[in-house]
């Protein structure tokens, strides 16, 4: 089964000094470097999602009227309230300059579209749309991910969720994920959600044991 790595949102505005910072974001660095260091020995596609977001985006609550880390609709949908982050073009929007991008095969861009969030890396917060990934997935012959980033409680999640239900085979690299915890333990329920869900959660050394 051929598999490949998925690298979410490992963005510098959800990193130390971003508008979104991730709590210890950037420890998922040299993880994500490690394990591509590892495919492109085994010949395995590497592909990156990106918050992408229009300034006007509805979930930033300077747009909204509402406070960030509360609560509102968004076209219909609950969303939370963010700060203005990975504004498309901008210094935040771009992958960390500690990361190997050269190693990245494909970007995936999502949130491009003012009216609704796309914390998944397959579809956005209403599954309205999908994004190029699952498409790009399958043109590889790709059937089994192995997944890591930013944030675990919200676009780990929601990608590896996603992923599970289009059939694919999961395996999370849990020290290669930190997560916002906008309520204690947020983090830790979503990757024991996923493990119900099917999804192995695995470690970098079990992930290059794997070859």
């Amino acid at each position: 089964m051929k598999q490949a790595l998925l690298l979410i949102d490992l963005q510098n505005d959800f990193c130390p000094g971003g508008s979104l910072a991730v709590p210890d974001g950037d420890k998922v660095i040299a993880v994500a470097n490690q394990a591509m260091a590892l495919c492109r020995r085994e010949d395995i596609p590497v592909l990156a999602s990106l918050d992408w977001h229009p300034s006007n985006h509805g979930s930033f609550a300077v747009n909204a009227g509402g406070r960030v880390g509360e609560t509102g609709l968004l076209d219909g949908l609950p969303q939370v309230w963010w700060p203005v982050h990975c504004v498309q073009d901008t210094l935040g929007a771009q992958l960390h300059p500690d990361l190997d991008a050269e190693g990245i095969l494909q970007r995936i861009y999502k949130g491009r579209q003012a009216n609704i969030d796309s914390y998944s890396a397959f579809y956005d917060n209403g599954h309205r749309a999908r994004t190029d990934l699952h498409d790009y997935l399958q043109s590889l012959g790709v059937h089994s991910l192995s997944i890591m980033g930013l944030a675990t409680d919200y676009c780990v999640n929601y990608t590896v969720l996603d992923a599970l239900s289009m059939g694919y085979a999961v395996d999370v690299i849990v020290d290669g994920c930190r997560g916002v915890d906008l309520h204690p333990g947020d983090s830790a329920e979503a990757l024991a959600e996923m493990h119900r869900r099917g999804a192995g959660l695995i470690t970098l050394p079990e992930f290059a044991a794997g070859f």
